[in-house]
């Protein structure tokens, strides 16, 4: 059981319970002696009715000895309080340790959280009104991923899809098909909360580098829920580089009086007195209150420490065979009252049919970029100091301008000037009295510069530098040449995308366990069967579909973050199909442009190609006439088509077109192939099965071999299975060679049925020519399609050179562009020297 602040898990209340029995005074008696030699004896109450029955008012936990609580029951109850102190005492002292332990961190995020700039800071100095203002770049490279990553991790219809492990059927097909669309209604439309928080969650990431997901049942809501924990509210020992290995995970929860009495008059808190404490908040929340603008008001706050720990508890020790102690910890979750360190509730962490006591996982870490120990680096940690240069920098040059702007300076003492405390209008000028002399002299104002361009240079460095490492001033689709080769627009794509692919894949493996986590906790709480009503229909969901055969992963591709690089990749596909056409399958090329774009309907847009089917001969000539393949399938009359075809050829129409001669050939020669190998199954119909028999049998033991290599080289040395494939190889060989006899007779019946045909053309001058002519026709059409193909390697060759040549050229441009900002630099520092010599 999991303790969460809106989270209260109904348990059976533990009040006192009445119990009616009738009978007579003898089992009154006989009753009250059994309940009487109970341990921690409370009163028992024993009211006679008027029936000859009995009332009988005792607490039910007085009958349940030390150590034989169930498995989900909160062992704090049948616990001494001074065990309670101790282990109470102690993790609050672990706990403090721990964040201790991680101060410099929260520090360093609590201040990095003043460079978002959402609050005007009112500045004093180096004057009054001097520019508070912050640079935007850190603000801009959160929102851009925020937007970015929310669009592509969480789409419309669901984040959720599966794939099949093993051979794939359609049994299986269906059970992937109702886990989907079961975890993606639960997400999407039941789980009211997970799209809001995972919006908040992906804004909080890149900040602190590291963010967390609970997952657990609540009770109360009856459904399985997918909590967002900020990285502050969560503290591990130093020592741990992970989840899994983290001797302790404490999570901080924050909650009302009223929510902790609701909590423990459901019996999931031990109900003891807890006095209501002032509320202290972190550093981290308190810095966020202010970004924020809000402030706390609410006085009556608790903070529980829910403890995920491992404890050696006095009566539910780990025993081995013989029954004794083996002083094992075991793993419980513990919560504890920070203020007081009462301890409210101690639950196993672990299964009750596991005989290993292995921890339950709640917990998931999504990390931005993987930090030197637990905790992620976000953009504070790694563009942080970038982010305050520039600001320094904006600041100097608004404050330099302003001082430009408005001079200040000294006058000579005497001078009077009407209303000087009012700034001068356009157009007005105002009484001055001087006691004589040149009004100039009488005024020296000091010398500000203007904005400095030097200044302006470095702070579009800095800027640049942090928008390069944040990967926001990358390449959009309609920037670049659209005339462009396809390995220079891929490079260009893979230069500017490379640190947000790597964050996306690491946010795409958190998303894999969560959903994991999500499928096991709603296995263990769904009845066998569940049904459940959509928009425009109803679906059921079985608890056996969540099992191994089915693998449930993010519906976002891991290679590809963006839909700009999804229809880059398309569009790169679609020119290399269209560069051959013969080579691809233009259906899929364009389809799938159609779907990196983002149309629905595509099948009303799109036609589909239609697959071939039976059609007589007649319509097969049709077909042949209009240019429209064609191809034999099994089982037809296949001499009858070969006849008709036959005759077909002797045509005017067809001997004068050799399109319609090459796809009647064709056909023919299907028909030809097809016929021998039916004769083939009917002549060597035994020994087919004999075949099928022993390909069963090796598929088995290779499979064998593969689960145990060491076995591999003895069963391949085995004489039964050598001889097995000898006779394999035997009967396939006289079935290929009966096989090649039929077609060859099938083949001398046609040539005879040709000649007849061919004789007319022979004995007609013309047709004659016309066929010669035909002939030189096919010999340019193989040179042409050879040329094509050869035509094809190179400029496939020429994509992979052009994509190297974009690289080198984009690191000699960032060469260039270096060198040119320095040799800038450097002659507006010479201009400064020489313009301050000048002066001097």
């Amino acid at each position: 059981m999991v303790i969460e602040k809106d989270n209260k898990i109904a348990l059976p209340k533990n009040i006192r319970t009445k119990v009616n029995v009738s009978g007579q005074q003898a089992q009154i008696d006989q009753i009250q002696g059994k309940l009487q030699q109970q341990q921690n004896q409370q009163p028992i109450e024993i009211t006679p009715t008027e029936d000859g029955g009995a009332e009988i008012d005792f607490d039910p936990n007085a009958l349940v000895p030390q150590g034989t609580a169930s498995h989900e029951e909160n062992l704090a109850e049948f616990l001494e309080e001074d065990v309670l102190q101790e282990i109470g005492s102690e993790i609050i002292d672990n706990y403090d340790e721990h964040k201790s332990s991680r101060q410099e961190w929260e520090d360093s995020y609590t201040k990095g959280l003043d460079l978002l700039g959402f609050k005007y800071e009112n500045r004093s100095e180096p004057f009054q009104g001097a520019s508070g203002a912050t640079h935007p770049v850190l603000a801009e490279a959160v929102t851009q991923f925020q937007a970015l990553a929310y669009k592509e991790l969480l789409p419309a219809g669901g984040p959720v899809r599966t794939q099949i492990i093993g051979k794939v059927d359609d049994p299986k097909e269906a059970q992937a098909l109702r886990v989907k669309e079961y975890m993606n209604y639960q997400l999407m439309v039941n789980m009211k909360e997970y799209e809001p928080e995972f919006d908040q969650m992906l804004f909080n990431l890149p900040l602190a580098g590291s963010t967390f997901k609970k997952v657990y049942y609540d009770s109360i809501l009856g459904r399985c829920v997918s909590k967002f924990i900020p990285a502050e509210d969560l503290v591990v020992p130093y020592n741990a580089t992970s989840l899994e290995d983290a001797e302790s995970i404490t999570h901080s929860i924050s909650v009302t009086t009223n929510d902790l009495i609701k909590n423990q008059m459901s019996g999931f808190y031990r109900e003891v007195d807890i006095q209501a404490a002032q509320y202290n908040t972190s550093d981290v929340e308190a810095k966020k209150d202010s970004i924020a603008g809000v402030s706390n008001t609410i006085d009556e706050i608790h903070t529980i420490l829910e403890c995920h720990c491992d404890l050696d508890l006095d009566g539910f020790q780990d025993v081995n065979e013989n029954g004794e102690a083996t002083g094992i910890r075991l793993p419980y979750i513990v919560s504890v009252d920070e203020e007081s360190g009462t301890v409210l509730a101690i639950r196993r962490n672990f299964k009750a049919d596991d005989p290993l006591r292995a921890r339950r996982d709640y917990f998931v870490h999504f990390k931005f970029l993987p930090g030197l120990g637990f905790y992620g680096f976000g953009l504070i940690h790694m563009i942080g100091g970038l982010s305050r240069t520039a600001t320094s920098a904006l600041r100097q040059l608004l404050d330099a301008g302003t001082l430009a702007n408005l001079p200040a300076g000294f006058k000579m003492r005497g001078i009077r000037v009407r209303d000087e405390a009012q700034p001068l209008q356009p157009g007005e000028f105002r009484d001055v009295d001087a006691p004589g002399g040149n009004l100039k002299d009488a005024f020296m104002p000091l010398p500000f510069k203007g904005p400095s361009e030097t200044l302006l240079s470095l702070m579009g460095v800095v800027v640049q530098a942090g928008q390069r490492f944040a990967s926001i001033a990358d390449m959009q689709v309609g920037d670049g040449n659209q005339n462009a080769a396809v390995g220079t627009t891929v490079a260009l794509l893979e230069r500017g995308s490379r640190v947000m692919s790597a964050i996306h894949k690491r946010l795409y493996q958190a998303m894999k366990c969560e959903f994991m986590l999500l499928a096991t906790t709603m296995k263990t709480y769904l009845p066998p069967e569940y049904p459940y009503d959509i928009v425009g229909g109803q679906r059921q969901i079985f608890a056996a579909d969540f099992d191994d055969k089915i693998d449930i992963i993010p519906v976002a591709d891991p290679n590809i973050f963006s839909q700009t690089q999804r229809i880059t990749v398309a569009q790169t596909a679609m020119q290399l199909a269209m560069s051959n056409p013969k080579m691809h399958n233009l259906y899929h090329a364009y389809r799938g442009m159609y779907e990196a774009l983002g149309i629905k309907d595509i099948d009303l847009l799109l036609k589909k190609p239609q697959q071939p089917a039976p059609i007589d001969p007649a319509m097969e000539h049709i077909q042949a006439l209009s240019g429209t393949p064609f191809k034999a399938f099994p089982n037809q009359d296949h001499q009858a088509h070969m006849a008709a075809h036959i005759s077909y050829m002797g045509t005017m129409m067809a001997r004068t077109n050799p399109q319609i001669l090459a796809f009647l050939q064709k056909n023919i020669m299907e028909h030809i192939a097809l016929m021998g190998q039916e004769q083939v199954q009917l002549e060597f119909k035994d020994e087919m099965m004999q075949m099928q028999q022993m390909g069963a049998q090796m598929q088995q033991l290779q499979g064998q071999m593969q689960q145990n290599p060491q076995m591999a080289q003895q069963m391949q040395q085995n004489p039964e299975i050598m001889q097995m494939q000898q006779e394999m190889k035997n009967l396939t060989e006289k079935i290929e060679s009966r096989k090649s006899i039929l077609i060859a007779e099938i083949m001398a019946e046609y040539l005879e049925e040709e000649k007849k045909v061919l004789n007319q053309i022979d004995n007609d001058p013309l047709l004659k020519l016309k066929s010669e002519e035909l002939q030189l026709k096919a010999k340019e059409e193989d040179r042409k399609r050879e040329e094509g193909e050869t035509k094809a390697e190179m400029d496939a060759l020429r994509l992979v050179s052009n994509r190297e040549i974009a690289e080198d050229k984009l690191e000699q441009d960032d060469d260039h562009a270096k060198m040119r900002a320095s040799i800038s630099l450097a002659k507006d520092g010479i201009k400064q020297m020489k313009a301050t010599i000048k002066e001097q």
